[in-house]
């Protein structure tokens, strides 16, 4: 059976028997929700799919960026609960990001993810020029060395 086999058969079971499974951890839910678009190991596809690496972390000394990651279509729009969605943003904070994290971050909340998810963002590039930056994928591309 290959991988897409495997991760079909997990997603699909976990479909059927809803909530008498045990919840799947952070990482698993990242792999069946996420890594399809920013890959397995978070670094995206720049400018379309944009890296999980960075500067999320130092996106979150900014108030309104913090409920950015829960409000984005991916994230807002993912089969899983409020709760399941908050376990992945703090895993992806913790797994890509742990050096650029804000002195004394405090992790996302249950409350402040589901509150963010209410309200999807339709032109997440507009918010995140306001409150934060403009997406510099030149910058990104010299700094890795990536297209």
């Amino acid at each position: 059976m290959g991988r897409a086999s495997v991760t079909l058969a997990v997603f699909l079971l976990l479909m059927i028997c809803g909530n008498n499974v045990m919840a799947a951890s952070p990482r698993i839910n990242y792999l069946l929700y996420c890594s399809g678009c920013h890959r397995p190991t978070g670094e995206g596809k720049p400018p379309n799919v944009p890296t999980l690496h960075g500067e999320l972390g130092r996106m979150m000394s900014v108030h309104q960026m913090r409920g950015y990651l829960a409000r984005v279509p991916g994230s807002n729009n993912a089969p899983i609960s409020d709760a399941e969605l908050t376990a992945v943003l703090n895993w992806i904070l913790q797994e890509f990001n742990a050096n650029t994290l804000p002195e004394g971050f405090k992790k996302l909340s249950e409350d402040e993810v589901s509150a963010a998810r209410a309200n999807l963002l339709a032109d997440p590039n507009k918010f995140r020029e306001t409150y934060w930056k403009a997406y510099d994928f030149m910058t990104l591309v010299e700094r890795t060395g990536k297209e």
